[in-house]
């Protein structure tokens, strides 16, 4: 800077290591947001390895966690991948954050002529040697009733989602057989 002549190029290099920090700061945001998240879920813990989630609409199993991105294994086999700043800043369902214990409802919709008693009785029936009931819950109720027909729910538990899954496509198929 002492010299006229070079001071010109000085300060030229000067401007331009400042314009050139600041593109590279906007450009390092987001990865360094990413990073930050990743550091807060590994933190905070809100998801971990086999959790069953529900992200954009989409239901899976958390199968990988890294810093920048998370790996979501969706129910078709399908892979997932979502930034993990989406964990920070959206709202997303969490079935196992605690155990993987869940309840599975199936409905059925039926005239004033079917009875209820005997629905209960083949339910009782259906799950007594089931190896997807877990024997907690098992509810049948009446839970509207319109001109012609009513709203009959089946409240079930089993260990895990897809296994919840499998017992209630197993009761409305049974059922609706019953009937």
């Amino acid at each position: 800077m002492t010299f006229e002549s070079i001071r010109s190029i000085g300060v030229s290099l000067f401007a331009s290591a400042g314009i050139a920090s600041i593109i590279i700061g906007f450009s390092a945001q987001k990865l360094i947001a990413s990073i930050i998240a990743g550091i807060q879920l590994a933190v905070a813990q809100p998801i971990r390895i086999d959790d069953v989630v529900i992200v954009e609409g989409e239901w899976g199993w958390i199968e990988e966690i890294n810093l920048t991105y998370v790996v979501v294994k969706v129910w078709d086999q399908r892979r997932l991948v979502v930034p993990t700043t989406y964990f920070i800043e959206n709202t997303f369902q969490n079935w196992t954050r605690k155990s993987a214990f869940i309840l599975g409802t199936v409905f059925l919709y039926t005239d004033y002529t079917v009875p209820i008693d005997a629905i209960r009785e083949e339910l009782d029936r259906l799950l007594e040697d089931n190896d997807l009931w877990d024997n907690r819950v098992k509810v049948v109720q009446v839970t509207d009733a319109r001109e012609k027909t009513m709203e009959i729910r089946i409240l079930v538990s089993a260990k895990d989602s897809p296994t919840a899954w499998e017992l209630r496509v197993f009761l409305r198929e049974q059922l609706i057989k019953f009937i």
